[in-house]
């Protein structure tokens, strides 16, 4: 007799076959799915391992409370962001910033000019290459346009647009009601009414285009 475990570890195994099919053949090559991994880790991420290596991670145990049609494009969204180029990298700026505050401090002591305004020079580069990467109108921005990318991606997977602006939609609003971090629970509220907007135009521009061909 198969234990719980057992099927519980072949149902997540075949999710993440299901999750891989449902990558654009030109990225299949190069990007993953895997369980995540770490100690309560979010619903799904996207973390580079290489130059030419993306890793999708999915959180299985929260993954399955969703319905099909909002994982399929939340997990698209994820996709969209990859092929935005928009998932974090590496994290050198820290790394930058650390060697740039100990090298400025170093070159005080030593009152070398030129060093100084090198160590200087690079943590004014890694602090705004920071800032960028933390601004929350620019990260909210990108998220509204891979959601924008993840509507056209259910259509080329057979979805009509109404369709998919449904399922997008219903995932926006189950998040926002099991996100109890304001923060996060906002931008999501943000997206969803994005989402909205979005949805609005696109239902004029059918009726345009229907109305035009009589």
């Amino acid at each position: 007799m198969t234990s719980y475990a057992t099927s519980t570890a072949r149902a997540d195994m075949g999710e993440l076959r299901r999750l891989r099919s449902l990558l654009p053949p030109e990225l299949q090559s190069w990007v993953t799915v895997e369980p995540a991994t770490d100690v309560s880790p979010p619903l799904i991420t996207c973390e580079e391992l290489g130059k030419d290596q993306v890793e999708v991670q999915v959180d299985l145990a929260k993954w399955e409370v969703l319905a099909l049609d909002q994982r399929n494009l939340i997990f698209w969204h994820e996709v969209a962001r990859i092929q935005n180029d928009t998932i974090p990298r590496d994290g050198w700026e820290m790394a930058a910033l650390a060697i740039g505050l100990g090298g400025a401090v170093g070159e005080l002591w030593v009152q070398d000019g030129l060093l100084l305004l090198l160590a200087l020079s690079l943590c004014g580069f890694s602090g705004w290459r920071l800032y960028r990467r933390n601004n929350g109108q620019k990260t909210l921005q990108e998220a509204i346009e891979a959601d924008e990318k993840a509507i056209a991606l259910a259509t080329r997977f057979g979805y009509t647009l109404p369709n998919a602006y449904k399922s997008l939609g219903s995932a926006l609003k189950t998040l926002i009601e099991q996100t109890p971090v304001k923060r996060k629970r906002d931008r999501y509220v943000k997206r969803l009414d994005a989402l909205k907007k979005s949805a609005a135009r696109a239902k004029e521009r059918s009726r345009a285009g229907y109305s035009g061909g009589y």
